[in-house]
């Protein structure tokens, strides 16, 4: 040991010559502990030390994906009908490609009944929709023994036809109060009914 060195001073670190660390014309010498750590962590993120490969001659970079949903489903708030109308989407090969608005009495809910602004919240989510999403499609599911029906119609229905056909009157006025704002969209028609079924309401 040298004379005047103590056996404690600090070893100083090997400049490191890795491509990281390498000084760059006319910046700093290297790059910071912070961005060479989230280099890193995209590239793992991304995929592995393979895109730290040269591009290819003519690769080009994938096409973004289409934010396009195929349907806006107006349906209920009726807890009791969600799985059910899940499962009939699902059927329809729809599950996860709709935009979802749920009012008290869904077609009710398009003339203006029990609330005004549920008629207003509809028509401004259907806009979004189309505008951010660009549907083709709306899809209005009613279903039986609604509350929000009830209030229209307080007397009990004589059969369950009775009380489909009296929800298809409305399900059609709201239709076509749809088709009369948005002519190119495709409008569907359903009726839930308690026994699990949901079934088509000819136009």
């Amino acid at each position: 040991m040298e004379a005047g060195t103590s056996p404690h001073q600090p070893v100083q670190p090997i400049p490191c010559r890795c491509p990281c660390c390498r000084p760059r014309r006319g910046g700093s010498d290297a790059l910071s502990r912070r961005q060479l750590l989230g280099r890193l962590a995209g590239v793992a993120l991304a995929g592995g030390a393979g895109l730290l490969l040269p591009r290819r001659a003519g690769a080009e970079d994938p096409a973004p994906p289409v934010e396009q949903a195929r349907a806006l489903v107006l349906s209920c708030i009726d807890f009791r009908f969600v799985e059910q109308e899940h499962a009939f989407l699902a059927r329809q090969q729809l599950s996860g490609a709709v935009d979802w608005v749920a009012l008290a009495g869904a077609s009710l809910a398009l003339t203006g009944f029990p609330h005004r602004a549920d008629a207003r919240a509809f028509w401004d989510q259907l806009q979004l929709s189309r505008s951010l999403h660009h549907i083709p499609e709306v899809i209005l599911v009613d279903h039986q023994d609604c509350g929000a029906y009830a209030a229209i119609h307080p007397e009990p229905f004589f059969d369950l036809q009775a009380e489909q056909e009296f929800h298809a009157r409305t399900l059609r006025r709201a239709r076509d109060q749809i088709l009369a704002r948005e002519p190119q969209l495709s409008v569907q028609l359903y009726f839930a009914r308690l026994d699990g079924d949901v079934v088509p309401i000819p136009a």
